[in-house]
């Protein structure tokens, strides 16, 4: 798909709105995080879900009005009052089950319900307000606007947690799949308090509900669900990937020795410092290639420190080099979102190797490039994408 609403959304989160929430709402980063993954889709599920009851004409005309609301595309200002969001925007995606879905959030991610509720009526405007925008530039119809959101099926429902994976809870409301599923039940029923029964129900068969409508049209296709396939596909291509990489010490001019992959970039780097033929210049980019960020946001992963440290300790051993860090993104999403977003983590990686002062100056700068330069179409496979997103270090001087 070319616009991908679930990614856009993601992106368009930084960690400081990140903070400012957490700050706001009394709750951890962690748990926020948690519970935005959780969101994020449930409100897109209940977008599809309203197409799919044939309400695409009156969603078309509430996203196109959002997509005018300039505060519906700015979730600074939203994430700075947490007040500001709009409740009556849950209502009309989740109708009845508004509650239900805040309630179940909040205890997936640890977040007090509230917080939960908060959070929903301040993401709902962003989902909207951005759909609202794809939707005026790009003249959709009611009839498109309900295909970009039924293509969004299967990226929806594998974002979803396995915790809210529960099919079987639909025999409340309809006796399909209960069989199937009547084990997977039992346990959970069976624990919940008396007085807390009724509640967690609702709020299960709720989420359940969302993602039956979502399962229905891959469930059409193929027995097979698609999601798990193109996962499992996905986990058993990556595996070789870390297992094989062979390692290697690199040996630094200060007689420091690095642990390393061979062929990374510390590796390439050194390699690079260590001969007089091979200069420093605007072009001279090496890709980190042990280093991530959490989904959708700049902040970094506690396994990226390692070759953060490598790259510190190459900058001391080499004083008079001077590096430059570029953030890149794929070609999916919005433009101007995927800027954001890739100067947000290049700035994140600088600021990570200045906290040691004593290589702060040979840190010259940061510059997010976005999509501008990416190699493969939005329309490639995640796996072929992977390569445009990345973060690369000039060599400005040696």
């Amino acid at each position: 798909m070319s616009f991908n609403i679930l990614d856009s959304v993601m992106n368009m989160i930084t960690p400081n709105h990140i903070d400012n929430l957490s700050s706001h709402l009394g709750e951890s980063n962690t748990a926020v995080t948690k519970a935005m993954g959780v969101a994020v889709p449930a409100i897109i599920a209940g977008l599809i879900h309203k197409v799919e009851r044939g309400e695409g004409s009156s969603l078309l005309n509430e996203v196109m009005q959002a997509g005018k609301n300039p505060e519906y595309t700015n979730p600074a200002g939203l994430f700075n009052s947490p007040g500001s969001g709009s409740t009556s925007l849950l209502g009309s995606i989740f109708g009845g089950g508004h509650s239900a879905i805040t309630d179940a959030v909040g205890r997936h991610s640890g977040i007090k319900s509230s917080s939960a509720s908060s959070l929903l009526s301040m993401l709902a405007p962003i989902v909207i307000g951005l759909l609202g925008r794809h939707a005026t530039t790009n003249n959709l119809s009611s009839g498109s606007l309900s295909s970009l959101l039924t293509e969004h099926k299967e990226k929806v429902a594998a974002a979803m947690p396995a915790g809210f994976s529960i099919p079987a809870l639909l025999g409340l409301n309809s006796n399909r799949n209960t069989e199937t599923y009547t084990n997977t039940t039992s346990a959970p029923v069976n624990k919940a308090k008396p007085n807390r029964t009724v509640p967690i129900l609702i709020g299960l068969a709720a989420l359940a509900l969302l993602l039956y409508f979502l399962s229905q049209g891959l469930k059409n296709k193929d027995n097979t669900p698609v999601t798990t396939i193109d996962t499992t596909t996905t986990m058993i291509k990556a595996a070789p990937v870390t297992t094989e990489r062979e390692t290697m010490k690199v040996k630094l001019a200060d007689g420091t020795e690095l642990d390393a992959y061979k062929g990374g970039i510390e590796d390439q780097l050194v390699a690079c410092l260590n001969d007089d033929a091979c200069k420093a210049g605007k072009d001279k980019w090496f890709d980190f290639d042990n280093i991530n960020f959490e989904m959708g946001s700049a902040s970094l992963t506690s396994e990226s420190k390692s070759q953060l440290n490598n790259i510190d300790m190459i900058l001391k051993a080499y004083p008079k080099v001077k590096i430059k860090i570029g953030g890149y993104t794929d070609n999916t999403g919005d433009a101007a979102v995927n800027q954001k977003l890739s100067e947000d983590r290049a700035q994140t990686v600088a600021s990570a190797l200045k906290a040691d002062g004593s290589v702060a100056s040979q840190v010259t700068g940061a510059e997010g490039y976005g999509s501008q330069f990416a190699k493969m179409p939005a329309t490639a496979s995640d796996e072929e994408r992977k390569t445009d997103r990345r973060i690369s270090v000039q060599l400005v001087a040696k």
